[in-house]
């Protein structure tokens, strides 16, 4: 394995393959092929490599959709998501003229009782296995899942939205396979929202089908509820960090570099054009990706000795981070140094010595009169209406002909889609800002001030200081729980020597409409500072803030608009 899956969520998803399909297989000799789906394809490849698969008996890995040779000497292993169109694929492969000796049948999660159906009066004598493994999300890094499904952005916000409610339910079923597979029956908490209350439906329906997953274990008894707590925010909960420029490695790669799947491209010294995956399978970018980058480089020799001591290879990926981070830098000097401290002081609300920004459009006008692209200029505009809650529709106005975007003020506008104060209103509970953490004693870099929102929350979850008249319990769990002392008895899993923390409880949290890489962040800084609860933190997809922005401003679109427009990256 890996050295990034070694631990954590892909260690165990693997483990859990390797006991659920992987187990039935060794039952009988025969080598297998094993045919997924996209779904599928992606969570294996998260979680293990074709050596690790041929080593359990797989031989050949196949496109479920794809025209496949018919191998009627070997058996099939179906790996696929419960739909229609898996099932009818599935079902092809068998109803004239079977193309394998026997099918080995997995779903990711529950598989209705129409399809199922419609499976046993066309295969019923070809299917040796059928099972649903509980396993439909994506264990994107150690403490990091998703459920790898961007378009739930538009269908939970789009006013035009027509599977808000179906979009809702996938999710809750996604998030109780995530519980499932770790073993933990959470209590369910949300934030509560004076405008929107997606979280609070998404928080009923996760909890409502957890208590149904858990009704009867397998000896007939009910679980009790675990050491874990599930918070289920809205992306409205923090509107700036998803926007900010971010100077963390990880960060701003994905921000300022056109990283496509994880795969970053760059011309060696030879001229000769290279790819690099930035995985966990690169114990150096594992290493790197949470370091401000002006570490980045003085640590990358020193990394690379060190784990060269381990006797592990690096493989070139010093040139590919010495590389890397030399673009991000060359990104940050030509034009993102400039934009850093307006919008540092825009996002805290205060300069470097800790002065109020009286007047936030003298910080702003500097960076609308300089030659900034059009994204950084929406960028700091949204940052300077987000601090002051809203503006006025005359200002709104002006900011609009400013960046000249009179096109596509969508931009701007559609934040109030998911209930973020665009016009300013007099209401006071509009008004009402949540209050931060003081963090002035904490170490930090000037043009990185800005915490993310969700630290605090994390943070104060783990230390039970959570207001239930904000944050209502859907279910509580456990009275014992405090994450900040608290160590679970029910612990099976026997933590590896690096993840000693891991004897404790778990704080889940979910962000419903995307979460950042600043925000993955969080999850990792605040488990290593609390040894005693492991944060896991999750969405529907992972954000940059180019794609955030251009899904706001397709918020309003028709359906097939968004398939039509395509914009480069700023």
């Amino acid at each position: 394995m890996a050295a990034g899956a070694e631990h954590g969520l892909k260690k165990i998803v693997w483990q859990k393959i390797r006991d659920t399909i992987i187990a039935d297989c060794r039952k009988s000799e025969v080598w297998k092929i094993m045919i997924l789906d996209s779904f599928t394809t992606q969570l294996l490849s998260l979680c293990c490599k074709m050596s690790d698969l041929m080593a359990e008996g797989i031989t050949i890995v196949e496109d479920l959709f794809k025209s496949r040779e018919p191998v009627l000497e070997m058996k099939a292993v179906y790996f696929m998501s419960p739909t229609a169109k898996c099932v009818d694929a599935f079902i092809n492969d068998f109803k004239l003229k079977p193309k394998y000796k026997a099918a080995y049948v997995y779903f990711t999660d529950y598989c209705p009782d129409d399809l199922f159906s419609k499976m046993k009066v066309f295969c019923a004598k070809h299917i040796k296995v059928c099972k649903e493994i509980n396993m439909s999300f994506l264990p994107l890094e150690a403490q990091v899942f998703t459920c790898g499904n961007p378009g739930t952005f538009r269908s939970i916000y789009s006013p035009q939205s027509s599977d808000r409610g179906q979009t809702l339910e996938t999710l809750a079923d996604q998030l109780v396979t995530l519980c499932a597979t770790l073993d933990e029956y959470p209590g369910v908490r949300y934030k509560k929202d004076s405008t929107l209350d997606y979280a609070k439906i998404l928080a009923e329906l996760v909890d409502n089908k957890l208590a149904r997953h858990y009704e009867l274990d397998d000896n007939g008894k009910k679980k009790e509820k675990t050491q874990a707590q599930l918070i289920i925010v809205d992306r409205a909960f923090d509107s700036v960090s998803p926007i900010l420029h971010e100077l963390t490695y990880q960060a701003m790669a994905y921000d300022l570099i056109p990283i496509k799947n994880d795969a970053y491209k760059f011309k060696a010294k030879d001229g000769s054009e290279k790819e690099a995956l930035l995985n966990e399978s690169d114990e150096l970018w594992v290493k790197l990706r949470h370091l401000h980058i002006a570490e980045v480089t003085e640590q990358i020799p020193k990394l690379v000795k060190e784990i060269s001591a381990n006797k592990k290879p690096t493989d070139g990926k010093k040139t590919v981070h010495l590389t890397l981070a030399e673009d991000c830098m060359n990104k940050f000097q030509s034009s993102v140094e400039k934009l850093c401290k307006a919008e540092q002081d825009l996002a805290v609300g205060s300069d470097v010595e800790g002065q109020k920004v009286k007047d936030p459009m003298r910080t702003l006008l500097p960076v609308l009169l300089n030659p900034h692209s059009t994204h950084d200029k929406i960028r700091a505009v949204l940052l300077y209406i987000f601090g002051l809650n809203g503006t006025t529709e005359e200002n709104l106005t002006k900011l609009i002909q400013h960046v000249k975007i009179e096109g596509e003020s969508e931009y701007i506008t559609n934040w109030k889609e998911l209930g973020v104060p665009i016009i300013s209103s007099s209401s006071f509970f509009s008004s009402r800002k949540p209050s931060r953490r003081d963090r002035s004693q904490e170490e930090r870099y000037n043009l990185s001030r800005w915490v993310p929102v969700i630290k605090d929350l994390m943070e104060d979850a783990i230390e039970n200081k959570l207001d239930t008249r904000d944050w209502p319990y859907q279910s509580e769990c456990p009275s014992a729980w405090n994450g900040s002392r608290a160590v679970s008895a029910r612990q099976k899993h026997k933590p590896s020597s690096q993840d000693d923390h891991r004897t404790g409880s778990r704080l889940i949290v979910f962000i419903l409409g995307g979460v950042c890489h600043s925000e993955m962040r969080c999850a990792y800084e605040v488990t290593q500072a609390n040894k005693s609860c492991e944060v896991i933190i999750g969405s529907s997809h992972i954000l940059t803030p180019t794609s955030l922005l251009e899904g706001i401003r397709d918020l309003s679109k028709k359906p097939m608009d968004t398939f039509t427009i395509v914009e480069e990256t700023a």
